[in-house]
Formats: C-alpha cells, sequence, structure tokens
C-alpha cells in the first residue's frame, strides 16, 4: 500500500485553512465582473472541454482534488487518498458535512453517481469520457470512503480528476429535474451558487457562505461572454468590467491597457498552444509531402516575434515546454522556401493551387496570423483564403464532423500538464478532435503509455508521439503564447492562473 503523502500533507494545510475560515468573518458585498470571451452553452461538466467553461464552473464545482495556480495538486472534496492495488485501486476518505447548492448531501453516493453517469451513456455524448475510462468501477466502502477501482494504473488520473468532467454533481437534483435543466441550472458545493443565465449575454454567482472552503470574500460573480476583443477592452477601460480573461485581449491592444494608469496587464507563461492542424484525409493536403512544404513555407519564428511582442514562445510539437512528454531535443522543420517549392513539385502540385484555413472568427490574434501565413503560402505558389467561423459553430460542428478546409486552427489549453491529454484527443483514431487520420502505429503507442506507472517509461513514449507526429506533419505548429489579463488595478488578491481556470475565493475589489 503507498500513501500519497503530499496529499495528506495538503490535506493538514486544509483542514487549517477551513478551521481558519471558520471563525473568519462572512463574506464582504462586493461584486466582480469578468469579460469571457465565449459562452460555453452548457454548463454540465461531462459537456465540454473548453477552457472558458473551466473559468467559470470553478467556482461551482468541486473535484475529488483540486490544482491552483501553482500547479500543484492537493485535496478537494477528498480530505485524502491511497493508491493500492499497485496503482489499480484508489482510495479516497471524503469530506464530510458538505452539501450542495440545493441542501443535498455530498457523500460516497454522488460520487459513485457522478462517474457511473460520466461514463455511461450520458458521457458518451460529450467529449470528456475517453479521458477516464481507465475507471473499472466504483465502490462505495461507507458514505465518506469511496474506491475507484482502475483496468490498469492511470498516471494522470489525480490530475483529470482536479477538472471537467470529474467535478462532483448531484444526483438527487439531476434525477428530479433533469439533464436539460442541469445543463442550464448548474448545482455543485463550489464556493458560488449559480443564480441566472442568458445564452450569450451573462451568467450570474453569488458567494456560497456555507462553502466548505471558508466563504469567498466577495458576495457575487458576474461572467459578460464578449466575443468583441476591441468591446471587452473598451468595456474593460470604462469600468463596467473588471477584469478580461485569455484568450481575448490582442498583442495590438496590449499598448491601449498599458497606457490607462487605472489598468494593468497579467501575463503568464501557459500550457496553451495553436496550430493549424490539416485535413489528411482530402485534396492536397492528404500528401505527407504537401503538408511538409507549408510547414517550410512560413517563418514562424518571425511570426511569434513580430506579430506576438514576445507573449510567446514557438513550438515544434503540440505541446508546451510545461508539458510532461515535451522534448527539448525534438529539431523544428525548419523555414525553407525553397525546399517547400521542391516537395510542392515534387507532390504534383501546380502554382495557383488553392486551399481553405479556418479559424476562430473572435481570434483577432489568429486572424493577423493567418493574414500572414497565407503570404507566405503565396510565395511558394499556393493561395490561401481564410475562412472565420463563430467560435462554438467550429468546435462543435465543422471540425468534430469532418467538415474543415485544408488547415484549420486547434487551440489546445493542455489543462492536465500532460501530453497524453492533447496527443491521444488529437491523434487516436475516433476522437472527436481527429476526424480524419487513422494511424494504428500512433494508436498503439497513444494506448502503451496510459497504463504505466514508470514515469520514464512513459516519458519516452510520449517523446516519441511527438517525434512521429512532427515526422507525418500532422499540423502547423505554431506557438505557445502567454496567458493574458486585463485587469482594473481596484481588484485585489487575483491570481494569474496559467490554465486560465480562475477560483475566484480569495479576490475583492476596493
Amino acid at each position: 500500500m503507498t500513501t500519497f503523502k503530499r496529499g495528506l500533507k495538503a490535506t493538514a494545510v486544509a483542514l487549517a485553512l477551513s478551521t481558519a475560515f471558520a471563525s473568519a468573518p462572512a463574506f464582504a458585498a462586493g461584486k466582480l465582473t469578468i469579460s469571457s470571451p465565449q459562452d460555453p452553452g452548457s454548463w454540465d461538466p461531462i459537456d465540454t472541454f473548453l477552457v472558458q467553461w473551466a473559468a467559470v464552473a470553478t467556482n461551482i464545482f468541486d473535484g475529488l482534488t483540486y490544482r491552483g495556480p501553482d500547479l500543484k495538486l492537493v485535496p478537494g472534496l477528498a480530505e485524502s487518498w491511497e493508491e493500492l492495488d499497485e496503482g489499480k485501486r484508489i482510495r479516497f476518505k471524503l469530506r464530510q458535512n458538505v452539501k450542495f447548492h440545493n441542501g443535498e448531501p455530498f457523500n460516497a453516493a454522488a460520487v459513485k453517481f457522478t462517474f457511473e453517469r460520466l461514463l455511461g451513456e450520458q458521457g458518451a455524448k460529450g467529449p470528456q469520457r475517453s479521458n477516464y475510462i481507465s475507471i473499472e468501477s466504483i465502490d462505495v466502502i461507507d458514505d465518506y470512503t469511496v474506491d475507484l477501482k482502475l483496468k490498469a494504473a492511470d498516471p494522470v488520473l489525480l490530475t483529470k480528476l482536479a477538472g471537467y468532467g470529474a467535478m462532483i454533481v448531484p444526483p438527487k437534483y439531476i434525477q428530479e429535474k433533469g439533464e436539460d435543466n442541469f445543463n442550464l441550472n448548474p448545482v455543485g458545493t463550489g464556493a458560488f451558487k449559480f443564480v441566472s443565465y442568458q445564452p450569450k449575454v451573462d451568467i450570474k454567482l453569488e458567494a456560497n457562505a456555507d462553502y466548505w472552503g471558508g466563504a469567498p470574500k466577495l458576495s457575487e460573480l458576474q461572467f459578460r461572454f464578449i466575443s468583441e476583443p476591441a468591446t471587452a477592452v473598451a468595456e474593460l477601460q470604462a469600468g463596467r468590467v473588471d477584469l478580461v480573461i485569455p484568450p481575448t485581449i490582442p498583442i495590438g491592444m496590449l499598448p491601449v491597457i498599458e497606457g490607462d494608469n487605472k489598468l494593468e496587464i497579467v501575463s503568464v507563461p501557459g500550457p496553451t498552444v495553436d496550430a493549424l492542424r490539416f485535413n489528411t484525409r482530402d485534396g492536397i493536403t492528404a500528401d505527407p509531402k504537401v503538408r511538409k512544404a507549408i510547414i517550410m513555407a512560413v517563418d514562424r519564428g518571425t511570426i511569434v516575434k513580430s506579430i506576438l511582442a514576445g507573449q510567446a514562445s514557438e513550438i515544434t510539437s503540440f505541446q508546451s515546454a510545461l508539458s510532461f512528454g515535451f522534448d527539448p531535443d525534438l529539431k523544428a522543420i525548419p523555414y525553407d522556401p525553397a525546399g517547400a517549392k521542391k516537395l510542392l513539385a515534387e507532390a504534383g502540385v501546380k502554382t495557383g493551387a488553392t486551399l481553405q484555413i479556418d479559424i476562430r472568427g473572435n481570434d483577432a490574434t489568429m486572424n493577423e496570423v493567418a493574414q500572414v501565413i497565407s503570404s507566405y503560402l503565396s510565395m511558394v505558389g499556393i493561395t490561401a483564403t481564410i475562412k472565420p467561423y463563430e467560435t462554438n459553430v467550429l468546435l462543435n460542428d465543422i471540425i468534430p464532423q469532418g467538415k474543415t478546409g485544408a488547415m484549420f486552427q486547434q487551440k489546445w489549453g493542455g489543462w492536465t500538464f500532460d501530453y497524453d491529454n492533447t496527443a491521444y484527443s488529437m491523434y487516436h483514431s475516433g476522437e472527436k478532435w481527429n476526424p480524419y487520420d487513422k494511424d494504428e502505429k500512433l494508436d498503439k503507442l497513444l494506448e502503451s503509455q496510459r497504463p504505466l506507472t514508470d514515469r520514464a517509461a512513459r516519458e519516452k513514449i510520449l517523446r516519441e508521439v511527438g517525434a512521429y507526429a512532427s515526422e507525418r506533419a500532422l499540423e502547423l505548429p505554431l506557438y505557445n503564447s502567454n496567458a493574458i489579463f486585463g485587469i482594473n488595478k481596484r481588484v485585489k488578491g487575483f491570481i494569474a492562473p496559467p490554465d486560465n481556470r480562475l477560483k475566484l475565493t480569495d479576490v475583492t475589489v476596493e
């Protein structure tokens, strides 16, 4: 039996904090208004992969574990855990006297319901299920003890339990009110309770005075969905918004905020990476020579330096340097326009060939980057058109249904800071974000590393995955961008999370 010592140590800290909070005064009146560039459309944890969902819902829901801005894993709704049976069973001791926002008790039955729902028919409708398929069963030992029995050890599972699909949900509420109601009226155990939701407009939350971690210092949160960056920045300047969260603010608008003495920019390195992925099934990009030629035609270093003003770094694979599995020795396909022309000629692509690049319409930075890429491609004889989509349409319809052009924007948060989360979603056959490609070798590599508890062995395979994806030129890797927040200086106690998962319990507004 191996005790997760760091978790137990953190438990003691959490309990001490809980005691301190218990004697603290109730939350003070105060409202924080946040501009988010995207309305996720559903607040059910199993329905989403969106960072903008987590920016809101981290305040509504809790997981068994929690990972904050310092990226350290600590107890959440589980006070402690033990890894048993060589990692094939994890026993969680749950917090007592915790209630959902509707008054329903949190207990082992709620944990069992949450994961059986996630792994069942309802979960199959969303994008989160594949992250948790190592779980074979959920066994209730008593009201506050639960075992997750695994098909094979999953070294990333404890981190996964801190976010998205693994957020604990209320059984009775969902069973009585229904799935559609839960999508629009979420109930969790978090520091803030749901008040109202107007699709495409805003979601409002209020403080949960009975929160197990201590009452929030704010009384209200409002997330306004403002897709147009210029509008978001104008609202920040006008004082109608206190915080603008990534990826809203274009690089070109940073001087506007920096020049306002009421405002400031907070920029932190994060896991988010941008790429233009290829349609490997249809058209000229079905040919790997053409894909490599396109990569060689684009000077990504100049893009990062000139357009992104140092707020990003060039990437060689679809992950950041913070990702477990990152290979610092992997060489990028070099900028070589002459070589690109040669490869295009070998592939039989004639001058004037056309292709379409699909991007998120509200991503001003990517729009500018795509224009520059189009110019680079024109220099090697390819005419590129850029098609912007409303973000939800691109992500929920165009990409998963395999209806993109030859290239399409993929922005990925990599929230587990483990390449498995990205690579499995992007490259494994049948996954939502892989509508075109089937590669038996990639599938086997991805599957083989998941149960390994030997970190060095896993890292070796993940690096092999990155090298193989690069060799096949499955995407044009672009950059790892900083998480850039625009903030009013009257906001105090805000710590910028690298993964944009805001936990606003300790924030105040003067």
